[in-house]
């Protein structure tokens, strides 16, 4: 089975729906996904964000958050990425929490996936282009 490193996009698909939570639900069976625990603190602002925007009531949010407690996915330290998160923030111009997602899939040989469409977009261009999928086109 294919790793594939996932962030907090995918991840709020299985328990939200959203565009794109067919693909993200079929990830699941389909790869050994890994993300870097940056991606709790993500889900949760996400999940607060939509209470604040009355997409979900605090009780949805609550439900969501202890499913995603309990989703397979293997949840790694980012204590080893913050050099080269680093150096790919600085050398992309791009803020940190994309580049720590994008380090962790070069430590592990895998590649990273997201439904952030601007994310693939930017990258599309650089040297790395590669290391990232789009939800979609996974």
């Amino acid at each position: 089975m294919t790793r594939l490193v996932i962030d907090a996009s995918i991840a709020i698909k299985w328990v939200v729906q959203e565009e794109g939570t067919e693909a993200a639900l079929a990830l699941r069976t389909r790869a050994e996904l890994i993300a870097p625990d940056l991606i709790s603190g993500e889900c949760v602002n996400i999940l607060w964000k939509k209470v604040e925007r009355n997409e979900l009531s605090k009780s949805e949010a609550l439900i969501a958050a202890r499913l995603l407690q309990r989703a397979d996915v293997d949840i790694l330290s980012t204590r080893n990425l913050l050099e080269p998160a680093t150096r790919l923030a600085i050398e992309l111009e791009h803020p940190a929490y994309d580049c720590i997602y994008l380090a962790l899939a070069i430590q592990s040989d895998c590649r990273f996936g997201t439904a952030d469409k601007a994310f693939v977009r930017k990258i599309s261009s650089a040297p790395l282009a590669d290391r990232v999928v789009a939800l979609a086109d996974y």
